[in-house]
């Protein structure tokens, strides 16, 4: 490494994030909470008209806003946070980001940002009410899809601008160890590039049949497309979040972070099986053999392994750092934990929350259990509990010091006060909401549907008391949601002046040596790809070779 650049990489991890990095995630994070709070506002609506108390006008439909909350919080929320926040710990970790690749990052902002634009209008317009899985036969308008284009694109330009900001790193350190928060950057954005791939794939046969060029569309060759994309999406933010959960959280209490090859581990387990998976969403679908869906729930269900091994590393760093501060008792050591603090209090309802929501997936990925709650409310309730929680709890609790450290701010006593008033108004909201949408789901009651009790019938009308529950816990996340975006845009611009650390906690001091290999991305690239190739490429090859009869566009709405 020469002279300047040790000197640069000294500076910036001394002073804190240079400005023009810092503006790079403020606008990432800007964006990310302004679609929070869109987000926010049309899923009360939602919440209150599914359960029957509020009357939506002919001009703005149910399926309008359910297609607009999922967008906004499924693809803007996520995608601008992860990307502000990674690209904030590449330039920590690897000495500043590279002037071409902060070029290349606001390229793709402004891509994401045009892609949005040319995506919302037509559902504004009514034009694009096919919610956000967006798969045949039901068909938009053409720009919609040509939105998502350049959203994908704009994702591309900040995936590969961080792959090329890591090799000009690895190439002036030669035989080191990536650093932890870089190596968790390298695999999200592996996958944010090569998940995107199929629904990319998806969407450019769309376009020409939703312009009417071609008559028709493999339906099923769609959806299962989509659900790579789908499948791995979700996988995305909850390596993201495991990201604060190993690095970041540590540090805020004081203690050492667990095994560094295990964390390595775990994040290239997460990466190679991760694609794998996408079936487990169609368990139901025809066309689809028994042998190749078990394969994919056997992959879905195989990530249970690197995410119990990341609960076992936080639980035992929570119990060492107590009882190093005076914590006694087979479990009284938790008092010493900063229950106080915002920063760990937020992430870690987030990772309690992951244990019911990941036995809900498994209950998902099996097939017995899926015939139950298939298409059921249910579902809906536990994607709201997995990424509702685990993963927007978790960003939350970043923004507390990941804001004012980009900011050149610092935390204050009242909006920490603050951040834990909102932790739990969002706690108990997602209780009552996510647990009114598993039991009504167990009921029956379908999801994306809004209200209705099909001619007063006894069973439909048996879902209401818990719809209003639904509707209860709705209206205490907005009221998270106004607390988390003030106090955002407060950390941002108005909280005091001061420096605020960037929290990665060190290895313990007894930690073994981290073994090489683990730095070896194009072999575990390699090995994803041929798990991807097992398991797609003779069912696509089945569904274009013996393709049923394909869908012309349906308008349902």
């Amino acid at each position: 490494m020469g002279l300047g650049s040790a000197l640069k990489q000294k500076a910036n991890q001394a002073l804190g994030i240079g400005v023009e990095d810092a503006k790079l995630t403020k606008s990432y994070l800007s964006v990310a909470f302004i679609a929070l709070l869109l987000g926010g506002i049309l899923g009360l609506i939602q919440g209150l008209n599914r359960a029957g108390l509020l009357e939506l006008p002919s001009w703005f439909t149910y399926y309008q806003v359910l297609t607009a909350h999922g967008i906004l919080l499924v693809v803007v929320l996520s995608a601008f946070f992860t990307i502000g926040y990674f690209y904030a710990g590449l330039s920590h970790t690897l000495g500043g980001i590279l002037p071409k690749v902060r070029r290349m990052a606001w390229i793709g902002f402004w891509m994401k940002i045009v892609g949005i634009v040319i995506a919302v209008i037509p559902i504004l317009l009514n034009q694009a009410s096919v919610m956000f899985t967006f798969y045949p036969p039901m068909a938009a308008s053409p720009y919609f899809y040509i939105g998502l284009v350049f959203i994908v694109l704009g994702i591309w330009m900040c995936a590969f601008g961080a792959f090329i900001n890591v090799a000009h790193w690895r190439k002036n350190h030669k035989g080191e160890h990536l650093p932890i928060l870089a190596f968790f950057a390298t695999g999200v954005f592996v996958l944010l590039f090569f998940g995107s791939l199929p629904v990319t794939a998806e969407v450019l046969m769309i376009i020409p049949w939703a312009f009417g060029w071609v008559e028709t569309i493999n339906v099923m060759l769609s959806r299962t497309l989509f659900w790579a994309f789908g499948h791995t999406l979700v996988n995305i933010w909850y390596l993201t979040a495991v990201s604060a959960w190993y690095v970041v959280v540590p540090k805020i209490i004081g203690g050492r972070r667990f095994s560094d090859t295990l964390t390595r581990v775990v994040i290239i387990a997460l990466v190679v099986m991760n694609i794998t998976g996408g079936f487990h969403h169609q368990i139901i679908d025809p066309g689809i053999s028994e042998s190749v869906k078990f394969m994919h729930v056997f992959m879905s269900l195989a990530i249970g392994f690197p995410s119990l091994m990341t609960a076992y590393a936080m639980f035992r760093v929570f119990e060492r750092t107590a009882r190093a501060t005076g914590g006694t008792g087979f479990l009284g050591w938790y008092k010493k934990l900063p229950w106080g603090d915002v920063r760990f209090l937020a992430p870690f309802i987030a990772m309690v929350a992951f244990i019911p929501g990941g036995i809900g997936g498994i209950v998902q990925s099996t097939n017995q259990l899926n015939q139950v709650v298939h298409n059921t409310m249910w579902v809906v309730g536990h994607f709201h509990l997995t990424v509702g929680v685990s993963v927007v709890l978790t960003f939350f609790g970043i923004s507390y010091w990941l804001i004012p450290y980009v900011s050149k701010r610092v935390l204050t006593p009242a909006i920490n006060k603050l951040g834990i008033v909102m932790t739990w108004i969002w706690t108990v909201g997602m209780i009552f909401m996510s647990g009114a949408m598993h039991y009504v789901g167990l009921l029956g009651s379908p999801r994306r549907t809004s209200y209705t009790t099909y001619g007063d019938h006894a069973t439909a009308l048996s879902w209401d008391p818990y719809l209003f529950f639904l509707a209860i816990g709705g209206t205490l996340l907005m009221i998270g949601v106004i607390i988390q975006v003030y106090a955002a845009f407060h950390l941002m611009f108005l909280a005091p002046i001061g420096e605020t650390e960037f929290p990665i906690a060190k290895e313990e001091d007894d930690a073994s040596k981290t073994p090489y290999w683990t730095e070896r991305w194009g072999v575990w690239i390699v090995i994803m790809l041929v798990l991807v190739s097992m398991a797609y490429v003779l069912p696509i090859v089945d569904f274009i070779v013996n393709a049923p009869p394909g869908s012309p566009p349906i308008r349902s709405w």
